[in-house]
């Protein structure tokens, strides 16, 4: 069976031998999506926008999303400094995110993709007030451009979440699943979670995890199939949503053979799974 809608989170490099190899990856696996991760302002260039769709033709890869990541890189105090919510990083981040939708037009990519940090439960915080009205200026870009913007989830309830698309009144807000970050950060889980805000989501992160055992502890990241994410769930109700996108696998581990294990067992979890259905592939 072709898995075309099965893909692999990679990172985005301006040194074209560094990401050419990843491209490479993602076709010894028998993919033929991903999700491209960029951080940096400086890799996301006309140059590199060429290298790109070259490398994309060459390995028949195509890219489901750009995950948009932005500067400085988030300290140890992930509260203070995630996303868009701290007001000491907005202005710059916001210019980041900008100019990476200038940069997924120019690859043909229709949605980007970011952690906007930890959104505020209540919505008469200064903090969650002001993000959203920053978050309806980001979407005249974003609309624009033809895309969506989509939140990673993991941060924020799921209650939250799908008020914060509400009050922002974006037609194109969607939503990444990621399904193990719902757990790491003690939220919730993903199969419950789609009761909330199924109808947005656009694009997944295939990944496991357990629930926190601690009040300052983040859970721990493991093996798709391994944790409590319920993948077989997980996959019977975005078919049951009709959902469209990739499932796109990322396991956050030093590259390693063990890595590599992890993937192969993964793809073969989600072809079993998404076979009960007769998933409609799209060659």
């Amino acid at each position: 069976m072709a898995t075309p809608k099965i893909g692999l989170f990679i990172g985005m490099s301006a040194d074209r031998g560094i990401v050419e190899e990843k491209f490479k990856r993602v076709q010894s696996f028998g993919l033929h999506s991903c999700q491209l991760m960029s951080w940096l302002v400086s890799e996301r260039t006309p140059e590199t926008a060429e290298m790109i769709l070259e490398l994309c033709d060459k390995y028949d890869v195509r890219i489901s999303n750009l995950w948009a990541g932005w500067t400085p890189f988030p300290t140890a105090d992930a509260y203070e400094s995630w996303g868009l919510i701290p007001m000491a990083f907005r202005s710059r981040r916001y210019d980041e995110l900008v100019q990476a939708s200038h940069w997924a037009k120019l690859i043909g990519v229709t949605d980007v993709t970011t952690h906007c940090g930890f959104i505020p439960s209540n919505p008469h915080d200064p903090l969650y007030t002001s993000f959203i009205a920053l978050l309806k200026m980001l979407l005249v870009t974003i609309k624009a451009n033809g895309q969506y913007f989509n939140f990673e989830t993991g941060q924020e309830t799921p209650k939250t979440l799908a008020r914060t698309i509400e009050d922002a009144g974006g037609e194109n807000l969607g939503i990444n699943l990621d399904t193990a970050n719902l757990m790491i950060y003690g939220n919730g889980n993903p199969v419950d979670a789609l009761d909330v805000f199924g109808k947005y989501v656009r694009g997944t992160h295939c990944k496991d995890a357990f629930f926190p055992v601690s009040g300052r502890k983040a859970g721990e990241e493991v093996a798709l199939g391994v944790g409590k994410a319920n993948i077989p769930e997980v996959v019977r109700k975005l078919h049951e949503l009709k959902y469209q996108g990739a499932f796109t696998i990322e396991r956050e581990i030093p590259q390693s053979e063990q890595k590599d294990i992890d993937i192969r067992n993964a793809i073969e979890l989600l072809q079993t799974e998404m076979a009960k259905y007769n998933w409609d592939f799209e060659e």
